[in-house]
């Protein structure tokens, strides 16, 4: 049984880890998607970034799950 558990936890992680690879995938593409379409003069000024770099899609990607555990949180209340 304590085996069996080990194996539950080590899928539980992988999963979590999958997911926020996906989410950081889905965070950098979206964002060099779109922000470029809807502020085309902030980009061009320099206001805004046309693109974003790894890092900043990891960062972005850990301020939106922090949100929506607060959401969440806030909702069972």
């Amino acid at each position: 049984m304590k085996d069996s558990w080990g194996l539950v936890f080590m899928g539980v992680v992988i999963l979590i880890i999958v997911i926020f690879v996906v989410a950081l995938f889905l965070v950098k593409l979206l964002w060099d998607w779109t922000i470029p379409d809807l502020f085309p003069g902030a980009v061009e000024q320099g206001l805004v970034a046309g693109t974003i770099s790894w890092f900043t899609a990891f960062k972005v990607a850990i301020f939106m799950a922090v949100l929506a555990g607060v959401a969440g949180a806030r909702q069972h209340r």
